[in-house]
């Protein structure tokens, strides 16, 4: 296990850097529509909606891209633990105020047309399945081909 372990993050990391780079990315270019996925969960003001709206896809992009070289492993797990609870809590409190929205996770999110329904569960369901990543990685944050083995003389 010891010898695999390494591998295992590795697979981790590169695999939760792949969803904040996808979920980042697809949202960046429409900053007003993530905005009004944030503000669709009906948590906060229009105007912190908006704010909120507007950085959450450069913190995305960011932590996927420290993820994707490796450069503070176990931090940014942990800021992504953080925001996948978040993310989680959000979801259930749209879904106990039996709100119909998409939760823009990968889309610009927002209120469903009529007569669609939310699958809260998938989305709580993979959201948990993304916390177990940054879970194996904030347990073992080593892996292979990072900056962080290079910077601990690991990788040669």
């Amino acid at each position: 296990m010891q010898k695999t372990m390494p591998w295992i993050s590795t697979a981790a990391r590169l695999a939760l850097a792949a969803v904040w780079l996808v979920a980042g990315g697809l949202k960046v270019g429409d900053l007003a529509a993530s905005a009004r996925a944030v503000n669709a969960y009906d948590l906060m003001s229009y105007d912190t909606a908006k704010v909120v709206g507007a950085v959450q896809p450069f913190l995305e992009i960011a932590l996927g891209l420290l993820l994707l070289i490796g450069l503070a492993t176990r931090l940014t797990a942990g800021i992504s633990a953080v925001l996948l609870v978040v993310f989680i809590a959000g979801i259930i409190s749209a879904w106990a105020r039996g709100l119909q929205i998409d939760c823009g996770c990968f889309s610009s999110g927002g209120e469903l047309a009529a007569g669609k329904n939310a699958a809260y569960w998938l989305d709580i369901l993979r959201d948990i399945g993304f916390l177990a990543l940054a879970g194996i990685l904030l347990w073992k944050p080593r892996t292979r081909f990072s900056v962080d083995g290079l910077l601990m003389g690991e990788e040669r």
